[in-house]
């Protein structure tokens, strides 16, 4: 840990059980906060007057917030400061690294990238450092960095693997530490969405949810009990072999059939250039198909009938309270939702809920988002906190 990082008041199991309520539910009141951590009036007085003297916690101002009347006297909520320290987050992709910053509660506040010349490991980390350097010059009480990337990660800190990037066994975090001097950590890019949309986003208070992420592959994030469902197969890009349509296209990425071929924006782009001779980017594909334009009409029609059928067996399978569609993929939602709703409706029960989709337009600035998420779980709040 960096001194900047060790001179925020080191908190107790219980403070932390305080700060992480607050900070993933907040602003909350008092009361709210003793009945949701089984605490005495006293105990929680106790608890958060440190977190109030760190300039961790602050009472809602008058107006911002109703106020609680507690024994006769009002008491205001307590909040999170969100501007009392900064993290850095990245995504790594196989020609970009994108940057951004955010406050505690992860709201990006600046956003920077630049391009990869090289897979190399060390420029790679050269590139994170060159991004790390600008943005600490503009928020000099950076607290530390968090990376996203297609992968394995072991303990947040060593990509074990990296198909895209050709890396096996690269400790990033410890080799980002010594460029930068700031704690960093890394994992899968699909679990840190996962984690930013359960603390902050359209997660946020649910028991259960799952995140679907579409784009350059498909990724999938399970929530049960508020925790994310960590397994040893996360980074290895289950839809490659999750098969949606066994007479589906045959593309160079994934199975015949599956997520990935139907889906992925590549397998889409190679389905349509084998057909036509010419490359289109993804968006000019949608707009194709929202023109009627018979090919391209085809395989986004195709495309569509694939996650509608995902979105079925998630909702069959985890009976999830809401599934999240996030991803640079998730135009195809506005162009063929109706394909869309088809193959829902087609693939669950006719007296079965409806599913609780909802829709993320994301960019990868989003993904570099969760990267800080997880700099904000591990590096302030504790490894406990995840």
């Amino acid at each position: 840990m960096t001194a900047r990082v060790a001179s925020w008041l080191p908190l107790s199991p219980g403070e932390r059980a305080v700060a992480i309520e607050v900070l993933t539910h907040g602003p909350l009141s008092r009361s709210d906060i003793a009945r949701r951590l089984d605490l005495s009036a006293g105990s929680l007085t106790r608890l958060t007057k440190p977190l109030i003297e760190s300039g961790l916690l602050i009472e809602v101002p008058e107006g911002a917030a109703l106020l609680e009347v507690r024994q006769g006297r009002p008491s205001q909520p307590l909040d999170i400061v969100a501007e009392s320290r900064t993290f850095a987050g990245f995504k790594i992709t196989q020609d970009m690294v994108y940057g951004v910053v955010t406050t505690l509660k992860s709201d990006i506040v600046a956003r920077r990238d630049l391009p990869l010349s090289s897979h190399d490991p060390a420029h790679v980390v050269d590139v994170l450092g060159e991004l790390t350097g600008a943005f600490a010059r503009e928020f000099p009480g950076l607290a530390g960095i968090g990376i996203g990337l297609g992968g394995r990660a072991s303990d947040r800190s060593v990509v074990e693997e990296s198909a895209f990037l050709g890396w096996r066994d690269v400790p990033l975090a410890r080799l980002v530490e010594e460029r930068t001097g700031l704690p960093a950590v890394v994992d899968n890019d699909v679990s840190a969405l996962v984690e930013a949309e359960r603390w902050f986003g359209a997660g946020r208070g649910l028991e259960r949810f799952a995140v679907l992420t579409i784009g350059a592959g498909v990724g999938y994030g399970l929530v049960s009990g508020g925790r994310r469902v960590g397994t040893a197969e996360d980074g290895l890009g289950v839809g490659r072999a999750w098969i949606v349509n066994p007479n589906g296209p045959l593309t160079p990425d994934g199975e015949r059939g599956s997520a990935v071929s139907l889906l992925g924006i590549p397998s889409i782009r190679y389905q349509i250039r084998a057909a036509t001779g010419r490359d289109f980017s993804y968006e000019e594909i949608l707009a194709l198909a929202a023109e009627g334009e018979p090919m391209a009409a085809r395989v986004i029609g195709e495309a569509a009938r694939a996650l509608g059928t995902l979105i079925a067996q998630i909702s069959n399978f985890a009976m999830p309270q809401k599934i999240v569609l996030a991803g640079e993929g998730v135009g195809l939602v506005d162009v063929a939702g109706p394909d869309i709703e088809a193959a829902i409706l087609a693939n669950r029960h006719p007296q079965a809920e409806p599913v609780n989709l909802e829709t993320k337009v994301s960019d990868f600035h989003d993904w570099a988002r969760g990267g800080a998420v997880l700099a904000i779980q591990v590096l302030v709040l504790g490894a406990g906190a995840a």
